[in-house]
């Protein structure tokens, strides 16, 4: 399924007056700017749905949703229909500094964020507005946010399946492509809103972490089909994923052929959600955080996908963090983790090599996150992510890859995806402009117990380890 960022329009700004008439693009953006002018509060558009229509296919739901985060640090919430189903639906988020209630400050830097597998928005970027044990600005979101830097992201549609759902017939069709359109829906909005607010309509740079980067190589691939001045990203940040194996990586390359082999069969079979572990992995996940803390002590009694001696919940949630590629193997089938020794959170282990804590995660923080996870998630953005990774299968998805001319700043940590995502960016994409940054603590043989690919958001160093590096890219570019 291909999709054309041409029926995406960048900018359609209102008259405030009644919600007036939608202006077109062709016209100069000032001459709009004047209409609506540049100090307009999200509480106004807030009341005036209308004003931000113009991107096709998509409308608001409701108003701006506010709330403080810290100090003078806000979280706006809005929802957009995308489709014309009942679960087409997804969430923008900002989290800004304000001026005034409900008046942003101007920012000249921006960013918007897509998460990746298991976890919305909150869950990945605000994981500490989820817990008790730590410090609310202890999240990039906010951290980025108290340096002036307007931070914009994403749920994408599945984060908003309920969990009593049981029919998922209409997951069928959400594939990459799918999700990258509504990136590229966000970021138009976003745009839009941070011209009429005060901040102006420059560009904003992309950070796509985990499967949420691979969307973003999708969108990225196809904006380059559109004139530069319709373009949205100025800047790309990809964390710690892989979307092509190097010729150094050909074992792993293999690998994901099988997933992507075992992985087309059950979508043939009529399987629409979860992944390769099974239908509503999400759950499973959810579960184990909530089990770890109201029942640490209790042996746990969820099914494992392996043999494992029995563990209490609490040991089972600190070796899905610390341990996690045991989860994503799976004998029967031959199934290997898309690398080696990938791990969610850097553990502390024993002399029988199990996990006994955490190492830069406090438990209960993790334990929450793993409770905020979503149930669902689309099972055919699953499968052409393994047929990417396999590079067999021809998919529209990397066809212009070489076009993408922003410049790049590659994240990752030696302990997830790490050094196998680098591939990507020194040799596919078109960039001149490639940093490079991995966050590695031990020598390679030690990659089971290094940085993992959660503590890049999650790990008490983060700030000084992952979002300043971030920080520090983004004001050079």
């Amino acid at each position: 399924m291909r999709f054309n960022l041409r029926h995406i329009v960048p900018f359609a700004l209102l008259s405030l007056v009644g919600c007036g008439a939608e202006i077109p693009v062709s016209e100069a953006l000032p001459a709009a700017a004047e209409e609506v002018g540049q100090e307009q509060s999200m509480l106004q558009l807030s009341h005036c749905p209308g004003c931000l229509a113009g991107v096709e296919g998509a409308r608001l739901v409701g108003g701006f949703e506010r709330e403080q985060v810290t100090g003078d640090i806000y979280h706006y919430i809005i929802r957009l229909q995308v489709g014309p189903a009942a679960h087409d639906i997804i969430t923008l988020h900002r989290v800004v500094r304000e001026k005034s209630d409900w008046r942003p400050a101007r920012s000249s830097e921006s960013v918007f964020m897509v998460h990746g597998d298991t976890w919305n928005f909150r869950g990945a970027f605000m994981a500490s507005t989820l817990t008790d044990t730590e410090p609310k600005d202890h999240s990039i979101a906010v951290y980025l946010a108290r340096r002036g830097v307007d931070v914009w992201g994403i749920d994408l549609r599945w984060t908003h399946v309920p969990l009593e759902t049981q029919d998922f017939s209409f997951m069928k069709d959400w594939n990459l492509g799918t999700h990258a359109k509504d990136v590229g829906t966000g970021l138009a909005v976003a745009r839009q809103v941070r011209w009429v607010t005060g901040s102006g309509g420059d560009k904003m740079n992309l950070l796509g972490w985990s499967r949420g980067a691979m969307v973003s190589y999708a969108y990225l691939n196809a904006e380059t089909q559109v004139p530069s001045w319709r373009r949205h990203v100025s800047g790309f940040i990809p964390v710690d994923m892989v979307v092509k194996f190097g010729p150094e990586a050909q074992t792993q390359r293999q690998w994901a052929c099988t997933r992507a082999y075992v992985a087309d069969l059950l979508l043939k079979a009529g399987r629409v959600e979860g992944n390769l572990a099974g239908p509503g992995a999400g759950v499973a996940i959810m579960q184990v955080g909530q089990a770890a803390i109201a029942w640490p002590d209790e042996i746990a009694t969820l099914p494992l996908p392996l043999p494992l001696p029995p563990l209490t919940y609490r040991q089972l949630g600190v070796t899905l963090g610390a341990a996690t590629f045991l989860f994503l193997k799976d004998q029967s089938n031959v199934i290997q983790p898309m690398v080696p020794d990938y791990h969610f959170t850097a553990g502390k282990f024993d002399e029988n090599d199990m996990p006994t804590g955490l190492q830069y995660v406090s438990e209960r923080r993790f334990f929450d996150v793993l409770s905020a996870a979503r149930p669902y998630q689309s099972f055919t953005e699953i499968v052409e992510s393994e047929q990417l990774l396999c590079d067999e299968k021809d998919l529209p998805y990397d066809d212009h890859l070489s076009e993408v001319k922003v410049p790049v700043l590659y994240v990752g940590a030696a302990g997830g995806y790490g050094t196998y995502g680098e591939y990507a960016v020194k040799n596919l994409l078109g960039s001149e402009d490639v940093t490079l940054h991995e966050v590695q603590r031990l020598p390679d043989a030690y990659r089971a117990a290094d940085y993992g690919h959660m503590d890049l958001f999650l790990a008490s160093d983060a700030a000084t380890a992952v979002w300043a590096p971030i920080h520090e890219w983004m004001k050079k570019h």
